[in-house]
């Protein structure tokens, strides 16, 4: 940790005062004891909402399960919010799906998958513990296999003839829904120092031009 945060220090000194501060700020409001978890959304527009969403709810995880399709974002949608996120992709086993369902109740997620054919509600569930949003492509939900692995399930909300809402819609009304609950909580649903040292490691090295440059004359300058 030390080194860590030894080179976040030096790479600081590369931007702006005003950036430093904002990502101070920031920092201090991610949070990775709610996560979500997308099994097979490929359109994207949709993907890049809710990399969006994500940013600007403080939700620092996004675990992102491609069995059948690839992942692509659209720039214009995403406004460079994927940068800031730490992004797990799952997509070299036989089974994407159950390895980061594993992963995820390894780390001491429950898995709530999202389906409108429930009753319990979103703003029902706890969220006094870690907590992994599930969600499936809007055509067929969540696989098969997804569904066996869930711990829970919820729905949003809906009072109209169409039986779901969007796919980016339904992440970002779900996190507004759990990420202010879970604020207003007495338990410290922040970031490790840990976590926020390399965490704004990484977002330095995304704004600083040709940051590997500067990190090996960094490193240099420390071994001479």
């Amino acid at each position: 940790m030390q080194n860590e945060l030894w080179l976040l220090e030096k790479m600081l000194e590369h931007i702006s005062e005003n950036k430093k501060n904002l990502f101070n700020e920031i920092i201090e409001n991610r949070t990775r004891h709610i996560t979500i978890a997308l099994e097979n959304i490929f359109q994207p527009q949709n993907a890049s909402a809710v990399l969006r969403s994500c940013d600007c709810f403080g939700v620092q995880d996004v675990h992102i399960i491609e069995n059948n399709n690839k992942f692509e974002t659209s720039r214009d949608v995403a406004l460079g919010s994927s940068k800031w996120l730490s992004m797990i992709r799952y997509n070299q086993s036989e089974n994407n799906s159950r390895e980061c369902f594993t992963a995820l109740k390894k780390k001491g997620y429950t898995l709530i998958g999202t389906t409108p054919h429930t009753n319990c509600l979103i703003n029902d569930l706890p969220v006094d513990k870690p907590v992994a949003l599930v969600f499936g492509t809007e055509l067929t939900g969540l696989s098969e296999i997804a569904m066996k692995e869930m711990d829970g399930f919820v729905k949003l909300p809906m009072y109209g003839f169409t039986e779901s809402f969007n796919i980016s819609v339904s992440v970002a009304l779900a996190l507004y829904d759990t990420t202010e609950r879970l604020r207003k909580l007495d338990l410290d649903w922040h970031l490790s120092e840990e976590e926020k040292i390399s965490t704004k490691l990484n977002w330095v090295r995304k704004v600083i031009k040709h940051s590997a440059k500067v990190e090996r004359e960094i490193l240099g300058r420390k071994e001479d």
